[in-house]
């Protein structure tokens, strides 16, 4: 074994037998460690993550491990390395003990890999475990600091839930870790071949807002009548009187076509340079919609760089299968584990993105964690938190503002009961002084703008059509993208027949939405057939809408796209059961809350009918009687049904989290769908050229691919795969992220066909 003391010793190699330029191993320990400090001093737990930093790596000392990087790689063949996350894992127990010790073990040993369950790390760390000799790793990680000075700045509070405050904070170490260490990883490779990385450069949050304020001020929000424009300004103005309280939980209860949207991020701003906040995160439940607010954002802030949209599902370790310490000699495993960290002033991410990587364990989800501490998050449609996993996303919403100085805005036209105040056991403690906008109840009120009416009835496609023959402009939602597509079918004929869904790509779906909205503002009929993408945040305003069996929050939203803007005194909505075709069963146990507040209330568009609605979909739900499986916190985790928020309580006092069986267990969409990439225009099809050319498509080809993406079921990917008619988009991906070879499949007018003839998935429940 070298001599640690007089043999140099490397974190990284070069494709050169000179090693000058290689990477020694303590400047990477000590540049990692400097950086994750950083990371963490938003919550005060810097010097924990700084010995964390000085420790990930000590376990190259070893002479096994230097031979394997000294080795080249052979062109598509990945060679395992020997295990170098051990031995800081081990020291981290000795020398800080089984509490913060063991924290700092799991993030150590999961660099690479990603966070373990307990049981799997206490394998790691026993003696039976063999691992290369590490003596002399003092001389390259240095001094660590004594455990006297690990107390952090800012002592963790114990949240209602126990032990979940413990498990959050080992995942946020291990975020400022693991991006640490992929930025100083990133830095050296493109230094090597005398490049610079392009990171930061970022509008200061200063400029931006004062920008958003001469935009408000401006008048450029033009749509709307005289009454509306006036409502609206009254809400903005009272949102950011309310920047000055104190950052934590806050609601922004505002009916549709009241401005929310810009309202919110005018608070956000406003709110975050009067507390020292550092971005802004918003929230959207539906990837639909995620292109039009960034675009609004961008309007707004006179920006483009500045705001990231994020809502992409791949992910680098799930496709490579990378191995536990697999990094090699040119480190490209380790960057091809790419992913966004949200360093971003303003980001737009989806709920799913959102809240799976807050219960994530692998390193490409959890390494922009750390950049939600000190952020304004804004939740917008909060209702549309999923059922199943209700309590573990609200636990994780109030440890952001208990431990990570984080504010969270629940932004919506429905708030959900889920505060204290609404009788909600565990609800959010936020009281009627946190509420952003002035009175809610008025509101509603002022821009009351249709008249709902209930079919009696179950409706077929024909009366719908012959009422879309009747009524030139006009929407129709309805539940599955198969029904949208026989409805599509039988106006197609129309005038201004127009369909949406998410079988189209996200492209697809802005020009036909902007070419609606233009027909719209000309007075030529437009008849939109649509899935729900179109509910939440489209700016778009009919005479009419017709919605099929849904929650009332999923029938207000769909209100909210009629008479958007009070161009007529009423607008007409319609709420149908589509015949012979029942609900979704996640669709059908909201439709079953929602009929009994549909009986009981003239108007369902009132706050008190939308309280009664979320009373009985959580009484239904159990919400109210606490049974001992609690279907608001309802995933199994390993092989014990329970919840997440179990989980961790049982395992509290060792902290012996399953940081894996979580993750694997908690998923707001259905795994049964997969995403692949439509060559949909000349732009698409050149970005896939380029990427296919390059030795590993960069995050930035990767962001701009999410525009042509569509997800399908896996049985349909792969018969597919198998007829040859998709691809590999890149070499390195392999199979987990495909491309379609031409647009045979594809329609200018539905999107992808999934129904073609003697494809089995024509039958496919899913839709």
């Amino acid at each position: 074994m070298p001599n640690p003391r007089t043999t140099p010793l490397y974190a990284h190699s070069l494709e050169t037998a000179d090693r000058s330029g290689w990477e020694p191993l303590p400047e990477h320990l000590a540049a990692v460690a400097t950086r994750a400090a950083g990371f963490a001093e938003s919550f005060g737990w810097d010097v924990v993550a700084r010995a964390i930093g000085l420790l990930h790596d000590i376990g190259k000392v070893s002479e096994g491990y230097q031979a394997y990087i000294a080795t080249p790689r052979e062109p598509g063949r990945t060679v395992k390395g020997p295990d170098h996350s051990t031995a800081g894992a081990r020291i981290a127990v000795e020398a800080y003990g089984p509490m913060v010790g063991k924290m700092m073990a799991f993030a150590i040993a999961g660099h690479h890999a990603g966070l373990a369950d307990a049981v799997e790390l206490q394998q790691r760390l026993g003696p039976e475990r063999r691992i290369e000799p590490y003596q002399g790793w003092e001389a390259q990680a240095g001094p660590l600091p004594p455990l006297t000075e690990l107390k952090p700045r800012r002592p963790l509070q114990r949240g209602r839930h126990a032990g979940f405050s413990q498990a959050f904070l080992t995942r946020m170490l291990f975020s400022c870790l693991v991006d640490a260490d992929f930025l100083e990883t990133e830095r050296f490779y493109a230094a090597s071949k005398g490049e610079e990385v392009e990171r930061e450069g970022f509008t200061a949050l200063p400029e931006l807002r004062d920008r958003l304020r001469a935009y408000m001020a401006g008048g450029l929000r033009s749509e709307g009548t005289d009454s509306v424009q006036a409502l609206r300004g009254r809400v903005l103005r009272h949102a950011v009187e309310r920047a000055e309280l104190a950052p934590g939980l806050f609601t922004l209860t505002v009916p549709t076509g009241g401005g929310k949207t810009l309202t919110s991020l005018s608070f956000a701003l406003e709110h975050a340079l009067r507390h020292g906040m550092r971005r802004v995160v918003h929230v959207i439940p539906f990837t639909s919609v995620i292109e039009q607010t960034a675009a609004v954002f961008r309007e707004a802030l006179g920006t483009k760089d500045d705001v990231l949209e994020h809502h992409a599902s791949f992910d680098w370790e799930t496709a490579r299968n990378l191995a536990e310490d697999d990094e090699g000699r040119d480190g490209l495993a380790k960057l091809q584990k790419a992913a966004e960290n949200w360093a971003a002033p303003i980001v737009v991410t989806t709920a799913v993105q959102f809240f799976e990587s807050l219960f994530a364990n692998r390193t490409s989800r959890c390494r922009k964690l750390h950049n939600l501490a000190k952020a304004v998050i804004v939740l917008d449609e909060a209702q549309t938190l999923p059922l199943p996993l209700l309590r573990p996303c609200m636990a994780a919403l109030e440890e952001l503002a208990l431990n990570y100085g984080a504010s969270i805005v629940l932004c919506t036209a429905t708030q959900p009961a889920l505060r204290e105040k609404d009788g909600f056991p565990g609800g959010f403690p936020i009281g009627e002084e946190r509420e952003l906008a002035p009175e809610p109840k008025a509101l509603f009120a002022e821009l009351k703008r249709v008249e709902v009416e209930r079919l009696p009835v179950p409706v077929s496609d024909e009366v719908i059509a012959a009422r879309f023959a009747e009524q030139p402009q006009m929407l129709c939602i309805v539940n599955s993208r198969a029904h949208a597509r026989e409805l599509f079918e039988a106006i197609r004929h129309l005038p201004g027949a127009t369909h949406l869904s998410t079988l189209m790509c996200p492209r697809h779906r802005r020009q036909v939405l902007e070419q609606a909205r233009q027909r719209l503002k000309a007075g030529e009929p437009v008849r939109v057939v649509s899935t729900s993408l179109i509910e939440a945040g489209v700016d778009a305003s009919f005479p009419e809408v017709w919605r099929a069996s849904a929650g009332l929050d999923s029938i207000i939203q769909a209100a909210g796209r009629c008479n958007r803007h009070g161009e007529r005194e009423r607008g007409r909505v319609v709420v149908f059961e589509a015949e012979g075709k029942k609900p979704p069963h996640e669709i059908a146990q909201f439709w079953q809350a929602a009929q009994p507040v549909l009986a009981a209330h003239e108007d369902p568009l009132t706050l008190e009918a939308i309280e009664a609605y979320f009373r009985e979909l959580y009484f239904n739900k159990g919400a109210h009687d606490r049974p001992r499986e609690d279907p608001l916190d309802a995933v199994k985790v390993g092989e014990r049904a329970g919840g997440t928020l179990a989980a961790l309580k049982e395992r509290a006092d060792r902290l012996d989290f399953p940081f894996r069986g979580i993750a694997e267990a908690f998923r707001l969409i259905d795994a049964v769908m997969a995403t692949v990439v439509v060559p949909f225009d000349e732009e698409a099809q050149k970005l896939l050229k380029e990427m296919g050319a390059m030795e590993r498509p960069t995050s930035g080809h990767m962001r701009r691919l999410q525009q042509f993406t569509v997800s399908i079921p896996r049985q349909v990917r792969g018969e597919w795969l198998v007829m040859g008619a998709l691809r590999p988009v890149h070499p390195a991906i392999g199979e987990e992220l495909l491309t379609f070879v031409d647009r045979a499949h594809y329609r200018p007018q539905t999107g992808l066909d999934i129904w073609r003839p003697g494809e089995r998935s024509i039958q496919s429940g899913i839709f």
